[in-house]
């Protein structure tokens, strides 16, 4: 039943924010990837009909969406949810993709040429994927309000396994919610000043936020130690060049999340701190033996994990020291499963990077990008460029024994783990009204004059 309470919104003015062209999941430009029709999966799955919310709702209000919404056989926990599983749906969960407009129930040309089917609902109804992630430029983002009603209604799609619905908020250079949230600090600012409570403290502001706005997942935070000056793509994003100080940034901020019930994914695994290419338009080589790995790039990572990340994304990185192969460490086993499961002990889900980066597609089409991320240990494979061919193809290879069933269910049920342990099981309540409270307007002011501070006392330092 969907359940609507009236709350005193709470207003106020955001602080200047950065500009960004870049980021790690999706390049975030202003204007959507190229439209092409992909060729069609072996089986598609049929679309089933839902029933999306209103198309707004008062700026004030708080929804309440519960689980069981638009079905009523809804799953209670992991192991319910996994045994009504049909194998489209095991594979669809996979999936975290992003669809086109500004409600469940807006048409668009582009979800017609990706998924055949017009709008976001549909999408997620017809493919159950794990996940949905907003964009400024798929025309997800306006106002909270707006968002608010998107989640609501795709989550309402999601009748049979709920869905996680995932941003790419980091604050400073990449903020995809500016400027409805509150702005606060970059990581390099943040770092600055020394105090691992600043990056707890920004983490559960953002988190918070983004539970009002029914956001469930942030693709956030960055643990690569920039150690390269002529780094392209982290620079500021990164907390620092200091491997310890920089652990103690990312486990804290594993902790604001945690304590805002959002989850965190700790990015770019196994470290893209000491690269001259971006892997967006290119496929970085970094040569760190495993001694230098150790030192350099592991340690935030481990605090992340030690601190009960939820899950980590890999980059799209050749490291030819820890693997040979020339292989992206995405589309590496002995990176993400003999490094990061094994030596490391991670259990969480390994998502991809963004699919659509060129690092991921120099060496193989987009179709076995997608089966060999799965082989090398990812669970969730982030932005494929081609959709039904992405799906098609790990479709295929799991009908075929490719990848066996065994493996499927690894993946699928650390998926659900993440889920259910972040409350998404559970009814799940939006209040837009609620985004940039004095509290949290007053942590960033303190942050950002900690950082100010700081700079004064190391001339020449960029934040």
């Amino acid at each position: 039943m969907l359940e609507l309470r009236r709350r005193v919104g709470r207003g106020a003015i955001g602080l200047v924010a950065f500009i960004v062209t870049g980021c790690s999941a999706g390049l975030g430009s202003s204007a959507p990837p190229s439209t092409r029709s992909p060729a069609a999966p072996p089986a598609v799955p049929t679309a089933v009909p839902s029933t999306v919310p209103p198309a707004s709702v008062p700026p004030t209000s708080v929804i309440t969406v519960e689980p069981s919404d638009g079905d009523p056989s809804t799953p209670a926990d992991v192991s319910d949810a996994l045994a009504g599983m049909t194998v489209e749906d095991k594979v669809g969960q996979l999936f975290m993709t992003v669809v086109y407009g500004s409600h469940a129930g807006s048409s668009s040309k582009e979800n017609q040429a990706r998924y055949g089917v017009a709008t976001p609902a549909e999408v997620v109804a017809k493919y159950r994927p794990g996940g949905v992630i907003l964009f400024p430029w798929a025309g997800n983002v306006s106002s909270a309000t707006q968002v608010a009603a998107l989640t609501t209604g795709l989550r309402k799609a999601s009748s049979k396994t709920p869905l996680l619905i995932g941003v790419d908020q980091e604050n400073g250079l990449v903020s995809r919610l500016r400027p409805l949230v509150t702005e606060l600090p970059g990581s390099m600012a943040i770092g600055s000043t020394g105090d691992p409570g600043n990056a707890r403290d920004a983490a559960r502001v953002t988190g918070e936020e983004l539970r009002d706005l029914g956001v469930s997942l942030d693709y956030a935070p960055v643990a690569d130690v920039n150690i390269n000056p002529r780094n392209p793509v982290i620079g500021p994003r990164a907390y620092g060049s200091d491997p310890r100080e920089v652990a103690a940034m990312v486990g804290a901020a594993v902790d604001g999340f945690h304590a805002a019930g959002v989850a965190s994914v700790a990015k770019h695994f196994p470290g893209h701190g000491d690269t001259s290419v971006d892997s967006h338009t290119g496929l970085p080589v970094i040569r760190h033996s495993m001694a230098q790995w150790e030192k350099l790039d592991a340690p935030p990572f481990r605090a992340a994990i030690a601190q009960g990340v939820d899950a980590i994304m890999s980059a799209h990185v050749v490291m030819p020291k820890l693997d040979p192969s020339g292989d992206p460490s995405t589309l590496s086993r002995k990176i993400l499963t003999g490094l990061l499961r094994e030596k490391l002990g991670f259990d969480g889900v390994i998502t991809t990077d963004a699919l659509d980066m060129a690092g991921v597609r120099k060496k193989y089409g987009d179709a076995e990008v997608a089966v060999r991320a799965i082989l090398a240990g990812a669970d969730m494979l982030l932005m494929p460029p081609d959709f039904r061919t992405a799906y098609g193809a790990v479709l295929k290879a799991v009908q075929t024994g490719r990848i066996s069933e065994e493996r499927l269910n690894e993946s699928v049920t650390r998926i659900l783990h993440l889920k259910e342990s972040r409350g998404v099981f559970e009814a799940t309540h939006t209040d837009p009204g609620a985004l940039k409270s004095s509290e949290h307007l007053k942590v960033a002011r303190r942050i950002r004059a900690a950082a100010a501070a700081r700079a004064q006392s190391l001339p020449m330092r960029a934040l």
